[in-house]
């Protein structure tokens, strides 16, 4: 991923899903540190944290405790500060509707997360492929 210094928002309660995403970006060489925060209000705390170092991509699961990944999307995309960071959803979810909020609510993509190791190197394979030739406003 471009901005190699900027992190990476990582909103995920499993920690398994947290190492394995990790490990992944270490594996396709993307140097960025992730952060990874267990659920959406930690996250939005983190983002308006005067301290914090805007990410350059927040990877989001939509099944967590305390506020799923929807209230997070629909809580951040109505923050204007927040509203231009990309989002990636990164979830097992299967649901239609997820997949329909998400995108009302204006995320960058939408990924299912595989259950296979070497099928979900592919998949960060593809965000990192996304985000290095997409240009960051």
């Amino acid at each position: 991923m471009k901005h190699a210094s900027k992190p990476i928002l990582l909103i995920e309660d499993d920690s398994v899903d947290v190492m394995t995403v990790k490990r992944a970006l270490k594996e396709i060489g993307v140097g960025n540190p992730v952060v990874a925060l267990e659920h959406g209000e930690a996250a939005l705390a983190y983002l308006r944290a005067p301290d914090s170092e805007r990410p350059c991509i927040i990877l989001l699961d939509l099944n967590m405790p305390i506020m799923s990944g929807i209230e997070f999307l629909r809580e951040a995309k109505h923050d204007a500060a927040l509203r231009p960071i990309p989002v990636v959803v990164l979830t097992t979810s299967a649901e239609q509707h997820d997949k329909l909020s998400s995108f009302e609510l204006g995320v960058a993509g939408y990924m299912a997360k595989p259950v296979d190791y070497r099928a979900f190197v592919e998949v960060m394979r593809q965000i990192d492929r996304y985000w290095t030739v997409s240009e960051m406003p």
